[in-house]
Parts: structure tokens; sequence; C-alpha cells
């Protein structure tokens, strides 16, 4: 879908809200003086203690189609924590409803790891490749997590003509911002050999990818604008 111009952030929708990239998501977005809808399970809603007198929250699973439907509505911007949980497609359920959902010119931000990749081009150690086999293995034997599910959600994404960008993270840590990260189009590059980015300024970058009208169609891999190789770049 194309416009002439951006439509403004106003409203925000945050579905994976009450986790901790959500909740920096939701501190940035009201930093913004955005109006800010928070979706989580309703077993989480008191993680969002903090927040709850100036947000709305709408309870339920990010997957539940019903509960997307009404947290996006009116939403100039959605933001979308694609969390692999379980081995009933959580991930791919809840991009597919944010797809179907959410207002038709509304600018869609998903979060994912580096292992995702949309051309092939992306380039792995052996010892990433055999983490993520190893880790994606063993997470599904016990029905915790289902990466291949996390594969099919981003894909679905890339599929559409919406408006979205997906950002791969790399590895987080917690800890004062350090500003915005910087991002590469491809996993491999010497900009992102430090592999660590702070969960606060990964939240940041998801944030500022609603606003930033050259990320639209761009799966950008972030790593800190203050890691030894960004600052070597």
């Amino acid at each position: 879908m194309t416009r002439t111009a951006p439509r403004p952030i106003r409203r925000v929708c945050i579905v994976g809200a009450s986790g901790k990239l959500g909740q920096y998501m939701i501190q940035h977005a009201l930093d913004r003086g955005w109006q800010v809808v928070g979706v989580c399970r309703e077993e989480s809603v008191g993680k969002l203690d903090a927040f709850a007198d100036r947000i709305e929250i709408v309870p339920g699973r990010t997957n539940d189609r019903e509960v997307v439907r009404r947290a996006v509505a009116g939403c100039d911007g959605v933001l979308t924590v694609l969390v692999p949980w379980g081995v009933d497609h959580y991930a791919s359920g809840t991009a597919q409803a944010v797809l179907d959902f959410a207002e038709p010119d509304a600018r869609l931000v998903f979060s994912c790891g580096w292992h995702i990749t949309r051309d092939g081009q992306d380039h792995y150690s052996p010892l990433f490749l055999a983490g993520v086999w190893l880790f994606g293995k063993l997470a599904r034997l016990v029905r915790v997590v289902d990466l291949d599910d996390q594969v099919e959600a981003a894909n679905r994404v890339f599929a559409s003509d919406r408006r979205w960008t997906v950002v791969r993270g790399s590895d987080l840590e917690e800890g004062d911002s350090e500003g915005l990260p910087v991002w590469s189009e491809h996993v491999g590059d010497p900009v992102l050999a430090s592999n660590l980015t702070r969960r606060v300024d990964f939240a940041l970058f998801m944030v500022h990818a609603l606003e930033d009208e050259a990320l639209v169609h761009q799966v950008p891999a972030i790593v800190s604008c203050r890691s030894a190789s960004a600052r070597a770049a």
C-alpha cells in the first residue's frame, strides 16, 4: 500500500507490552506524547502497573484475533514483539492478526532475532548457526519455543504490501541508553560484529522506525552505536 504522505503517529498499539522490551517501548512512546494501547496476556497485566493510569490495556493472548482487532483499531502505528512461545503458531498467529486488522495505512514494526533472513544474503558464523539449531531443537522438544514459527511469522510480513519494518536485534543487555543503534541490511556486515545492544535501545529503534520512512520494507539488523564495531565503521 502507498500513500502520498506518511500517516502522523499519535496513537500506537504495542503487542506484547508486558515484557522488558514492551515496557521500554511504552516509555519511549509516552515520551513522544503518543497515546498507547498495550496488549498482553491476562496473567501479565500486573507488570504494567507503573503505566496503568497512562495507557489503555487490552488483556489477552497476542495471537487472539479478536483481542488484536480491538487493540489496533484507530492506531497509527503498531509495534509487535514476535515471541515464538509454545508450539501453537503463536508468533505467526500474532503477525497475521496484526496484518489483517491494523488500519489500512498504519505503520507496522515487528521485532525478532538476527536468525531471520529475508533474502538469504545474511552471513552467519558456524557457531551462531549451531547455537540457533541446538536451541531451536531443544526448545521445541520441550514445547516451550518454536523458532520455525517465528520464521513463518516474518515470512508472512515480508509477503505483505503493508508499510512494515522487521527489526532484528543482536544479543541484548540491560543498562542506560547508549543512543539510537546503527543498522545494516545484512548480518555479516562488519559494523555488526560486536553483536550487542542495550534492550532500551532496541526499543528506541522500534519506536523510531514508526516515523522513519527510509525503513519501510527494510529488515534492519541493529547493534549499539557505541559498540566497538560501530565505532570502527
